[in-house]
């Protein structure tokens, strides 16, 4: 849970579908356009494949498929966030970056226990500005769990 000393959080904001959601962005290393990958035999769907990023070979994940988005359109708006998390470099697909924006303590609200397609382990909360909701996912979390272990065995 969020802890009353997190005074503020300096956030990458993307979209998925229809939500907005925010990660850390200390973990972010670039954003990149979506490039083709090459597929790997019998991964998860949502692993999309891995890139040949200078030299280090990167896995793809396509958050929007993971999260049980629906319709998954790559057009000229899907980017690439490569994320770097427990020592390794990874790559999530969005729909697009929108901002970087910074949370306030008093901007943050726990997550509810219901209503989104992600797994509330992996919310850290809510985060309210003006008119806008963000779901800030934990992204470190995310990406090292278990049902991700496929991630972790090709990054090794």
């Amino acid at each position: 849970m969020m802890s009353d000393n997190e005074v503020n959080r300096e956030l990458l904001v993307f979209a998925l579908g229809k939500e907005e959601y925010g990660i850390d962005i200390l973990k972010v290393q670039e954003i990149r356009g979506y490039d083709a990958v090459t597929s790997i035999a019998n991964s998860p769907v949502f692993i999309k494949g891995v890139i040949n990023l200078r030299g280090n070979i990167v896995p793809i994940v396509d958050l929007r498929i993971k999260f049980g988005l629906g319709n998954v359109v790559y057009d000229q708006f899907t980017v690439v966030i490569i994320i770097n998390v427990s020592q390794r470099t990874m790559g999530i697909v969005v729909d697009g970056v929108s901002d970087v924006m910074t949370l306030a303590s008093d901007q943050l609200r726990s997550a509810p226990e219901f209503g989104s397609a992600l797994d509330t382990a992996y919310i850290l909360g809510l985060g309210t500005v003006e008119n806008r909701m963000i779901i800030l996912v934990d992204i470190e979390k995310l990406m090292t769990s278990a049902d991700m272990a496929l991630v972790e065995a090709i990054a090794a």
